[in-house]
C-alpha cells in the first residue's frame, strides 16, 4: 500500500520555484491572499469557515504530502471526501504553488499531473484537464500571477506562461506565452496584458471580443464593397438607367385599375 515510488513531478515543481514548505504556513499563506483578490472577505474567521476554495486547498496540501511519500488510497480519499464538502476535485498528485486561490469553487477540476505556480487564481467552473489516456504528463502547466476566468477549460500538456489572463468560458489547448489575454473557442491571444496599480488584474469585463471584432470588420467591408459595386455600377451605365432615380425594378400598374369602381 505504499511502494517506494519516486515523485512523479519532484523536477517540475523545482523549475516552478515551489520550494518545500511546512504544511500550515501554505495554508496560511492561502487564506490570508484571500482579502487581496476578493473585496467580500471580512475576517480570517469567514475564510476558514465559509470559503470552501481555502478548505479544498488546505485539504489537498495534506493530500498531497501523502502523495509525495508513496501513498494512494489515502490521498485519494482525502481528495474524495474534499470534493463532497467543497465542490472543488483536485486530485492529490497536482502540484500546487503557494497563495493559490479559488473564487467561489463550485465545479472547478484540476487533473493528477496539473502544475500551477504561485499567486495563481481560478474562478468557478475551471477546468485543467488532460487529453490522453496514456501515462505521463497529460495536464497544464501554469505560471505564476495567472488568473483563470469562470467556466475556462485549459487541456493538454500545454504551459501557461507568467502573468497571462484566460477570460470566462474560453478553451485553451495551445501554449500561452506570458502576459497575455486569450479569449474565445479555440483560445486566441488577443491583446497583451494591461498595466494596472492593483497587484491583480480583475476586469474581466474590459476583455475584448475577437469574433464580435471580427464579425463588425466584415459587415464594414461588406458596406464598403457594396458602395463600391453601385458606384462602378453608375460610372458604366450607358442608358438612362444609369442616373435615373425612379424604381423601375418595382411592378407596374394601370392607374386605371387602381381607382375605386362605381356600379351603375
Amino acid at each position: 500500500m505504499k511502494p517506494a515510488k519516486k515523485p512523479l513531478h519532484a523536477k517540475s515543481i523545482k523549475e516552478l520555484g515551489m520550494p518545500r514548505r511546512s504544511w500550515w504556513s501554505l495554508v496560511r499563506e492561502d487564506a490570508r491572499c484571500v482579502f487581496e483578490r476578493d473585496p467580500a472577505a471580512r475576517s480570517l474567521m469567514e475564510v476558514w469557515t465559509i470559503y470552501p476554495g481555502v478548505q479544498a486547498i488546505a485539504l489537498h496540501r495534506l493530500a498531497h504530502s501523502l502523495w509525495r511519500r508513496g501513498w494512494r488510497y489515502l490521498p485519494r480519499c482525502i481528495s474524495f471526501v474534499s470534493r463532497g464538502l467543497t465542490q472543488v476535485d483536485i486530485h492529490p498528485g497536482a502540484s500546487i504553488g503557494m497563495r493559490f486561490f479559488i473564487d467561489h469553487g463550485a465545479g472547478v477540476v484540476i487533473g493528477e499531473t496539473a502544475e500551477i505556480g504561485n499567486d495563481v487564481t481560478l474562478y468557478h467552473g475551471v477546468t485543467l484537464g488532460g487529453t490522453s489516456w496514456s501515462a505521463g504528463k497529460r495536464h497544464p502547466t501554469l505560471g505564476n500571477q495567472v488568473v483563470v476566468g469562470a467556466g475556462a477549460k485549459i487541456l493538454g500538456p500545454i504551459l501557461v506562461g507568467n502573468r497571462a489572463r484566460i477570460a470566462a468560458n474560453s478553451v485553451v489547448i495551445e501554449e500561452v506565452p506570458a502576459g497575455v489575454t486569450v479569449v474565445g473557442i479555440p483560445g486566441r491571444v488577443v491583446t497583451p496584458r494591461r498595466s494596472t496599480t492593483h497587484g491583480f488584474d480583475l476586469d474581466h469585463h474590459l476583455i475584448p471580443d475577437p469574433v464580435g471584432k471580427a464579425i463588425a470588420c466584415l459587415l464594414d467591408r461588406v458596406a464598403q464593397l457594396e458602395r463600391q459595386a453601385h458606384a462602378d455600377f453608375l460610372s458604366t451605365s450607358t442608358t438612362a438607367c444609369g442616373t435615373c432615380s425612379d424604381h423601375c425594378a418595382e411592378p407596374g400598374f394601370d392607374p386605371s385599375l387602381l381607382q375605386p369602381s362605381t356600379m351603375e
